[in-house]
């Protein structure tokens, strides 16, 4: 987050968020924001990164956890509570697959997507539960989900698969755990990141892609670490349950595209 925009992030003083995969990428904005907004910030990925994100002589904290694995997750919240008494937040930020083939990719390959992008979430909901429960103001949960969930995923059918499940955790847990603990997902739509190319081809691939959105650009860091602090603010006091899509406008139906090619010819 800029330094001008810091004066309009609701105030997170004494709160204390987690952030899985908040070492780079996405994860790391996010952690940026809640420090920027005056929050104390956990990050956990498998393996330390060279710096850690930091604002105002306060760095995030860095705890070693591979999310695909319960007692991992909940190694890591406990450490997390126990060090500073509390949880409010908790971001399930880790996630992500490469391309594969649906039809020869291994078990282990599916097993392994499904586990970090939707069982390992609910592992570490379940972890903080006990925490946020017992806390008169209870806590947040937010769980970064996708557009893929909401649509079909060729190409990436278990990140799909388990991006919907997520939707469908983020209600059922919303009703279960409520009032005490909010919990939403963010939709995200094509966003620019460390790995932008692997996911969506040259930059003259991307120039299209961004052309074909309403708002034609693809989403930043900035752009969900906004919405996850608002989602765990005060503002956010009456939304749970709730997937905010944070798409630029969405990504048009294919028809059109072909409709408008067609009229060209013509």
């Amino acid at each position: 987050m800029s330094t001008d925009s810091q004066s309009y992030l609701p105030p997170m003083d004494g709160r204390v968020a987690l952030v899985t995969g908040g070492t780079k990428g996405i994860g790391r904005f996010i952690a940026q924001a809640f420090l920027d907004a005056g929050a104390q910030v956990a990050v956990c990925a498998r393996s330390e990164p060279e710096t850690l994100p930091e604002s105002g002589g306060r760095k995030a904290s860095f705890h070693a956890c591979d999310v695909r694995n319960a007692a991992s997750c909940k190694d890591f919240v406990d450490a997390v509570g126990e060090m500073h008494g509390r949880i409010d937040v908790l971001v399930n930020n880790a996630g992500g697959s490469p391309p594969a083939d649906a039809a020869t990719v291994s078990p282990r390959f599916s097993e392994a997507i499904i586990a970090l992008n939707l069982t390992g979430p609910l592992h570490l909901c379940q972890s903080v539960h006990r925490w946020m429960a017992e806390q008169p103001d209870g806590g947040s949960i937010i769980n970064i989900a996708s557009v893929a969930g909401q649509r079909a995923a060729p190409r990436t059918a278990a990140y799909g698969a388990a991006k919907a499940g997520l939707l469908n955790l983020t209600e059922s847990l919303a009703q279960e755990w409520g009032p005490k603990i909010r919990v939403n997902a963010i939709v995200a739509g094509l966003m620019q990141t460390e790995q932008t190319e692997l996911s969506y081809g040259s930059v003259e691939a991307q120039a299209e892609l961004c052309d074909a959105l309403p708002l034609k650009r693809m989403g930043r860091g900035e752009d969900i670490a906004a919405a996850a602090l608002y989602l765990s603010s005060p503002m956010a006091a009456f939304v749970s349950g709730a997937a905010l899509e944070v798409h630029g406008g969405g990504e048009p139906p294919l028809f059109l595209d072909i409709m408008k090619r067609h009229s060209k010819a013509d």
